[in-house]
């Protein structure tokens, strides 16, 4: 029996993942971090309350076999970009940092489909920034996802991304061939498939589009 610590249990892919790890009988503790209590109640589950800033104290606490990283913003929320990038390289990497230190052999990172680190554009650069970084981590296996639009209804209200993820509803069929990796995933789909990817570590690192995706959902 396993021990799962996850950051970004809040998100909208990192709330499926978190009810995935706790169904799961491979884990035995799940703890998360957030900024704020959960509207989760569960044997299995610790939460720690704690950001970038208190990570560093929450250290002895975060012990885990793996690691599980949902974390990120938009530019509609952080739109200065240093403090974007903190969301999501500075906070991401110093979470699989004291993971990895603390004894966590296998990190699951949520990134996007693009990331590239010498990219002249800032959010594929700084997805790919944080990928290199975890990558040197050198944990036992890294897994990488690397979602296009991410489907599905939300809580919070967002005319335009509704606008958006209907728009991709009609054309998501229409992307085939290398143009597949667009293709776009729920939320609830995109965390089935981290978990799923959990119990099948053969390679060292591996990194997830659509194709490598939808095949975990069948099994």
């Amino acid at each position: 029996m396993k021990a799962a610590l996850l950051f970004g249990a809040t998100g909208f892919i990192g709330s499926h993942l978190l009810r995935d790890l706790l169904d799961s009988p491979d884990y035995s503790r799940v703890i998360a971090v957030a900024r704020k209590p959960l509207a989760v109640n569960h044997p299995k589950l610790t939460v720690l309350i704690g950001d970038l800033a208190s990570l560093p104290v929450l250290k002895p606490q975060l012990v885990a076999d793996e690691v599980f990283i949902a974390l990120g913003t938009t530019r509609k929320h952080t739109p200065d970009e240093a403090e974007y990038y903190k969301i999501d390289h500075d906070y991401p990497l110093l979470a699989a940092e004291i993971a990895k230190a603390n004894g966590a052999r296998s990190v699951f990172l949520v990134t996007a489909v693009g990331a590239n680190a010498a990219s002249s554009v800032f959010y594929v650069r700084t997805k790919g920034e944080v990928e290199r970084d975890i990558l040197a981590l050198d944990f036992e296996h890294t897994h990488i996802f690397r979602p296009s639009q991410i489907l599905g209804e939300r809580d919070e209200d967002r005319p335009r991304e509704r606008l958006i993820i209907a728009i991709w509803n009609v054309i998501n069929p229409l992307l085939v061939g290398p143009a597949d990796r667009y293709r776009g995933l729920t939320g609830n789909e995109i965390a089935h498939a981290i978990a799923r990817a959990a119990r099948h570590q053969a390679e060292k690192v591996r990194i997830y589009h659509w194709k490598e995706m939808t095949p975990l959902l069948r099994t």
